[in-house]
């Protein structure tokens, strides 16, 4: 292999586990949150949880058309760096 080739690869691998990283840590804090037990030992009787009143939000009629277009903006661009990428892969040295 190339060593070229491995030294060009290198940062993207690296920005690839960096970004992973970085999508764990930032679920890591919701995913060890836990209920504090109420003081006092449990000899207690506790009330009904409260209720959360949920407002707002985004309809599913906008998020629909958000993911659609970054779905489509994603291929269109995975389509012109393959082109490009095949275009520059297939290019001949001038003989001379």
């Amino acid at each position: 292999m190339n060593p070229i080739r491995t030294v060009r690869r290198f940062p993207w691998i690296m920005a690839g586990l960096t970004a992973a990283l970085l999508a764990l840590s930032a679920g890591a804090p919701a995913a060890f949150a836990y209920v504090l037990p109420p003081p006092g030992g449990s000899g207690g009787t506790l009330g009904p949880p409260p209720r959360a009143i949920v407002t707002g939000g985004t309809p599913g009629w906008q998020i629909t058309p958000i993911a659609t277009g970054t779905a489509l903006l994603t291929a269109a661009l995975a389509v012109l760096l393959d082109r490009a990428r095949a275009a520059r892969r297939h290019m001949t040295a001038p003989t001379g």
